[in-house]
Order: C-alpha cells, then structure tokens, then sequence
C-alpha cells in the first residue's frame, strides 16, 4: 500500500471529519479511499470507458396513467437481456415506486433506462450505475457441471 500526503484548508478538513464521523469510518484513509473510488467509478462511466455494468433504476410513477404499468413491464420483458429483476411498491392511491436491478453493456442499461424515465406519468427517476468487468465462457463450479453465464 502506498502512503500519500493531502493538504487541505481547515474549514475543509473539518467538513471531511464530520463526514468520517456521520459515516462512521474508522479512519481518514478508509474515507479518502471511498471517495477516490467512488469518482474513478463515475468518471469510468461517465466518459464511457466502462464497457458493462451493474445498476439500479427507480422511479415513482402515477398507475393511473393509461397503460403506463403495462408499458413499463413490457418494456422489461422486451429488454430482458439487461433486467435482471424488479421490485414494485405502493406509495399512496396514486403513485407507485419500481426499483429495476439492470446489468450489461453501460450503453444499453443506460438506453433502458433514459427511456423508462422519458415515459409519460413517470414523474421521478433515478439510475444509479457501477462499473464492472463481466466475463462470459463457460464454468466449471463445485458440482463439476459446465456451463456458460456471466460472471462479475
């Protein structure tokens, strides 16, 4: 492990210590890592450099809108290479909340998702996507039985 040296202002450091407190790290460096890891990981995305990924998206949306529930599922079954399960969830009598667990090419979740959101009644959304290296082939696991899917 290597060691480096950060010099911040004191109002600054005082904000990054409240937040190791709020959190609960147990030192700086464990904070400081979370944080780089965490913008590599955007940045990754976000410059399309991450070629697959893992992901959630959720979204709160009104059931009364004509044929949006329908909709929405079908477009999960029409994009079921990239779904992998759902969550749904009543909020009051008129909006519900779907919480969609995706994974596959960055592009094609991130296309799934933007297009879920875009759907008329669909009134909040949110696409929280991680970065991963998916390898395909096949497997041989302790049952001695070969077989091929993805592994993260």
């Amino acid at each position: 492990m290597r060691r480096i040296t950060v010099s911040v202002d004191d109002d600054l450091a005082e904000m990054f210590d409240d937040l190791v407190r709020r959190k609960r790290y147990v030192t700086r460096s464990e904070a400081f890592r979370d944080l780089v890891r965490r913008e590599l990981e955007e940045t990754r995305v976000t410059e399309a450099k991450a070629r697959h990924c893992v992901a959630t998206l959720s979204y709160v949306y009104n059931h009364h809108e004509r044929q949006l529930a329908s909709r929405l599922t079908a477009m999960q079954h029409e994009h079921h290479d990239v779904t992998v399960s759902s969550m749904h969830a009543h909020l009051d009598h008129d909006h519900c909340i779907e919480t969609v667990i995706l994974r596959g090419r960055t592009a094609d979740v991130a296309a799934f998702a933007e297009s879920v959101i875009a759907q008329t009644g669909v009134r909040h959304g949110k696409l929280h996507m991680i970065p991963v290296a998916i390898g395909t082939g096949d497997t041989t696991h302790r049952s001695h039985h070969v077989h091929a899917h993805p592994h993260t």
